[in-house]
């Protein structure tokens, strides 16, 4: 947990590996995953680095293997994820490799066609027999009906001998065409048919009651079969083009019975062995399948590794026989980085060690916690608002507490608060179960994420309900009452219960633990909840104000700015102090000095502070000592008025003594550069520091103030002045927004009591009826399921986003930069954890 803190400390090196050595170096840092090199080639493309051929070659692998997985997948088949983590390849079996991969994805695509273009046969065929079988129907069915009708219409007006021998000899050329079309382009085949013949074809469609199966898709296609009758070679043409244009399938069926009834016993026969044919074309598939599951997740690693290497070392600048890299990593893990470059050594069988040396740099280093599974998700609520600075104070330990504890004080409710704990209790306990089934659904995974952050949730709402004494908006009375007069238990029920303080009070023993149960059953129990609760969100803000300020300390010590200690800790705490933290003093000056009997001549805190401000007190008169508004302890007036005096010349200490000083120090550093230029100009050798340095270091660094000297001063005043002004004015909206506790607890006990008392207390009156037990059954249902809708997801949901908001903006404001990046060190665990390799392309 020490390490929690504050980041790892980093360390910026420079690599220099032999060339033979480089990918088995890279290999073994991989598997180590503590090393963040950085890109020496940014001025490249991908196409002018050195392994781009390389990289090319496992892109091509890695196209065949998201071929042949999705072929597995296609079929039903599920690839086993066995939790094995080969290692990289040698370059030499990436052949090996590539051979296996290429005579795979050629078999596998041969089947693929083959198999394709026999179930095209097989549906070509299949749609034949069906046309067959339908052919003689409609020929048997509408044959007298056609005749008649051409003969009707060959006989209109027609007298001449010549004249009635060409109708029959267009009758006698009768012709039909037989075919199949899908089923949903039906209308529009009839309508364009009828457009185009003018009606002068004959067509009857009748669907296929079996579907078909489309090789390509595998979709299902419901198709209709259709029969047009014509006459003469113009309508054969047309009727042939509007099948055409509407994608049917003419068959060439016989018009001779004989000869259709052989063609359908010879397409039977034909069906019969090309289904025979497709089960051995489909088992041999199979087999290819089965055993390219197996490894598929094996060689997907092994092809991933070998890229990610490839990949990393194009960033490396390429000497004569070594290689050069620049990289970041946690000083402590020094010695694990320099076994790992022995084994890369030791493994290409390179008799030359790498070399690794620090690099001096201003260059800020990436920030980098070594979390467990724990702190990891309170980890991530941080780094959401923003990365930490390198070495800069982690909000992330002191969250792991507060954050839980702000939420339970809006969720206080001990029934609502075991059922949380319990859900986060049970994904901790199956959370290796439920890793290894690798959750696709992002709901489902942002719970498991934060499982124990749902648990530890649970656990203080269920501290904060016992202190409320609110369970499912009921109280308990477990140490018994001690309010005086005594209040009978059968008088607890009624709605006439009114507790003052005045006329009764607590007996001279409080109640063990947490609220007495009485205000449950009183009417103006939300008077004395709305006093409890926003005097105590108040003082929880503060306190977690101030504290945010404190830990400045940390920082300014750490980063050596001693000065800050001065200009901007000392003042921020003062103004907050003086103001605010003398209100949560006077709030428990009233709960220790005046008791329940003394209620109605207690201060009004809100009233005096208010006064504070004003410069209105007002004295109590002889014989009149007990008023809310009379100044309630002596030397009041004077110690408002000091903390109200060093809260105002706080504001120009923060306003105008930092610019001063960082302007002076500016001023400073450009005389001396000045005089390290007239030095050098005169041939003079520059002075030394103190520390035998020499000073034309330091002048290089701040070269450029001189020139930039006007900008840079009134870029220091405007910042300081919205810094002051953010934070004086945020001392009052952040007191305010802590106000939330109090709204949101009293919220959600409100809507509890409500579903309480309209829902389920109906069902429990009618437990006298025999219907009783199945209502309250039913009811109960309801009330469960409201529950767990609204007080527990959405309360539940509406009182983390304001905890989170709590700490991003009042908490963290205090003393949090975020400014830095993360550390993203070289790692192969992305691609253990990797489900698919279509992951690669989205």
């Amino acid at each position: 947990m020490g390490s929690l803190f504050r980041s790892e400390e980093m360390r910026l090196c420079q690599m220099f590996l032999q060339t033979e050595a480089a990918y088995a170096c890279v290999s073994e840092l991989g598997e180590l995953g503590l090393v963040q090199f950085k890109d020496l080639n940014a001025n490249l493309n991908a196409f002018q680095r050195t392994y781009v051929n390389e990289v090319r070659r496992c892109e091509e692998m890695e196209r065949k293997l998201r071929y042949a997985e999705k072929e597995i997948l296609k079929e039903g088949l599920t690839i086993v994820d066995n939790h094995e983590n080969p290692k990289a390849p040698i370059p030499k079996e990436m052949n090996d490799l590539e051979v296996v991969f290429d005579k795979m994805d050629t078999e596998l695509r041969q089947v693929n066609v083959n198999n394709e273009a026999l179930k095209q046969n097989f549906l070509e065929l299949t749609e034949l027999r069906e046309v067959l079988q339908q052919t003689q129907f409609y020929l048997n069915l509408y044959g007298q009906e056609i005749q008649q009708r051409l003969d009707e219409d060959s006989t209109v007006q027609a007298t001449d001998d010549s004249i009635i021998n060409m109708r029959h000899q267009q009758t006698a050329s009768l012709n039909f065409y037989v075919g199949t079309i899908q089923r949903e382009r039906v209308p529009v085949f009839e309508r364009v048919m009828k457009f185009i013949t003018h009606s002068t074809v004959f067509m009857r469609v009748e669907e296929i009651p079996t579907p078909f199966r489309d090789p390509a898709t595998g979709d299902l296609l419901h198709k209709c079969m259709f029969i047009v009758f014509y006459q003469g070679e113009q309508l054969k043409v047309k009727v042939k083009k509007v099948c055409e244009g509407m994608r049917g399938t003419i068959y060439p069926v016989p018009d001779n019975q004989n000869e259709r009834n052989q063609m359908l016993a010879g397409v039977t026969t034909r069906i019969s062995e090309l289904d025979t044919v497709l089960s051995q074309s489909n088992e041999h598939r199979l087999r290819i399948l089965r055993s390219a599951q197996q490894e598929i997740r094996s060689w997907t690693i092994k092809v991933e590794k070998i890229k990610a290497i490839y990949h990393t070392m194009n960033m490396f600048e390429v000497h004569q026989n070594s290689l050069h890299a620049e990289c970041w990593f946690p000083l402590k893990a020094f010695d694990d980085i320099r076994r790992a470059l022995n084994a890369g050594e030791k493994a290409s069988g390179s008799s030359i060690p790498s070399v690794i040396q620090p690099v001096v740099t201003d260059e800020a280093p990436p920030t980098y916690y070594n979390c467990n599974k724990f702190v990891k998700g309170f980890q991530n609520i941080v780094d959401s608002y923003g990365v930490a600075t390198y070495r800069e104070v982690n909000p992330a330990p002191y969250t792991i507490i507060t954050f839980p504890f702000l939420f339970a004080v809006m969720f206080g409710d001990a029934g609502h608060g075991l059922i949380m704990f319990l859900f986060g209790l049970a994904l901790v306990l199956k959370e290796k179960e439920i890793s290894a089934s690798k959750l696709t659904n992002e709901i489902a995974n942002t719970f498991f994420g934060g499982r124990y952050i749902i648990m530890m949730m649970g656990a203080f709402s269920i501290y904060t309900g016992l202190i409320y004494n609110d369970i499912f908006s009921k109280s308990f009375n477990i140490f018994g009452s001690k309010w005086y007069p005594v209040i009978k238990d059968s008088e607890w029920g009624s709605d006439e219960i009114q507790l003052n303080p005045v006329t009764s009070h607590m007996n001279s023993t409080s109640y063990a633990f947490g609220i007495d149960p009485i205000w449950q059953a009183s009417t103006n129990k939300i008077i004395f909840l709305n006093s409890l609760k926003m005097k105590m969100a108040i003082t929880l803000g503060v306190i977690q104000m101030v504290f945010g300020i404190c830990l400045q300390v940390f920082n300014h010590i750490h980063f050596k700015n001693y000065i800050d200690i001065f200009i901007r800790f000392v003042p921020e705490l003062l103004f907050l102090g003086c103001l605010f933290g003398y209100l949560v003093s006077q709030i428990f000056y009233k709960w220790l000095t005046f008791d329940a009997t003394e209620s109605y001549c207690a201060p009004a805190l809100l009233i005096h502070y208010i006064n504070m401000f004003m410069f209105k007190y007002t004295y109590p008169s002889k014989g009149d000592t007990c008023n809310p508004n009379y100044v309630y302890y002596n030397g009041q007036k004077t110690v408002q008025m000091a903390m109200f005096a060093l809260a105002i010349l706080s504001v120009p200490v923060l306003l105008f003594v930092k610019p001063i000083y960082l302007i002076f120090i500016k001023k400073r550093l450009t005389r001396r550069h000045i005089d390290h230029e007239s030095l050098i100009h005169n041939e003079v050798e520059p002075a030394k520091d103190e520390n035998g340095s020499s000073s034309e270091i330091q002048g290089n660094h701040t070269g450029g103030a001189s020139s930039h000297g006007e900008h840079g001063t009134g870029e220091i005043i405007i910042h300081q002045v919205i810094h002051t002004i953010e934070f004086c004015l945020g001392c009052i909206s952040h007191t305010a927004s802590y106000l939330r506790l109090w709204a949101l607890s009293l919220a959600h006990a409100q809507l509890s009591e409500v579903l309480w008392t309209m829902v389920l207390r109906l069902g429990l009156t009618l437990l006298g009826n025999y219907g009783g037990s199945v209502v309250v059954f039913a009811i109960f249902f309801i009330w469960a399921n409201l529950t767990v809708a609204i007080l527990l997801l959405m309360e539940g949901l509406s009182a983390f986003l304001h905890t989170l908001r709590l700490h991003w903006v009042e908490f963290q404001s205090k003393f949090y930069v975020g400014e830095g990046y993360h550390f993203q060190p070289f790692s192969f665990n992305h691609i253990l954890n990797m489900q698919s390799l279509e992951e690669i392309t989205n």
